[in-house]
């Protein structure tokens, strides 16, 4: 049995992101421990949006985008003999990878980071950071760059370690 049984990987479906699901599932392959995906479909962004007939094609696409996500880790993990759960639930990003962690007995969770500096992390905030100060569950954060063009390549090569 390795330090590590349940690894929650939160994902935001982006091609960039695959840097972070890729040292979830080396390390779950490590440690003998099953991945968590998640991702968290933001309704606090949308809820100052008009609920008009529109909304449930708005609410139909962040879905199929959250089942696509979730979808990509489970292959990726279990291309790798990594089991794969996944999970898709509504909410504030930051609160509810927190929130979801403690209650399945997460011992880590691995997530990507953007890096942004300057006046886009005062005015985004960062979800990371987020997740890091309020979890008691240890956080690793994978760099994501968005000018980053070796980071497909360097998820192929994690994923065939």
């Amino acid at each position: 049995m390795g330090l590590y049984n349940r690894i929650l990987v939160p994902t935001d479906g982006s091609v960039k992101g695959e840097r972070a699901i890729a040292h979830a599932v080396t390390l779950a392959k490590i440690h003998g421990a099953a991945v968590h995906a998640l991702y968290v479909v933001n309704t606090a962004s949308y809820a100052g949006l008009p609920m008009e007939s529109s909304w449930e094609g708005v609410d139909e696409m962040l879905r199929a985008d959250a089942k696509d996500a979730v979808a990509v880790v489970k292959e990726l993990g279990e291309s790798a003999g990594v089991p794969v759960e996944t999970a898709v639930v509504d909410g504030a990003p930051s609160k509810q990878i927190v929130k979801y962690a403690e209650r399945e007995g997460c011992d880590l969770i691995v997530m990507g980071t953007h890096g942004r500096g300057g006046i886009d992390r005062l005015l985004l905030g960062s979800v990371a950071e987020k997740v890091v100060r309020g979890s008691n569950i240890p956080v690793l954060t994978v760099r994501v760059s968005e000018s980053d063009d070796r980071v497909e390549a360097e998820a192929a090569d994690l994923y065939s370690a």
